[in-house]
């Protein structure tokens, strides 16, 4: 077995776990948990508050 085996072995194992990590994240079942993490950047009401107070401190000074 030469080196040139080996980065063969090495590349096909990295094309699985590659792809077993695509199959995983698209599956059906983490459609939940992705749909989820999609919508937190528009689901915190705490930032719009803290914006609006910035913006009355910032009119003060």
């Amino acid at each position: 077995m030469d080196i040139n085996e080996l980065r063969g072995i090495h590349s096909l194992l990295v094309m699985a776990v590659f792809l077993g990590i695509i199959w995983w994240a698209y599956s059906a079942h983490r459609k939940k948990a992705n749909d989820e993490a999609a919508q937190l950047p528009f689901d915190d009401e705490e930032v719009e508050k803290r914006t609006l107070e910035q913006e009355k401190m910032e009119k003060k000074q």
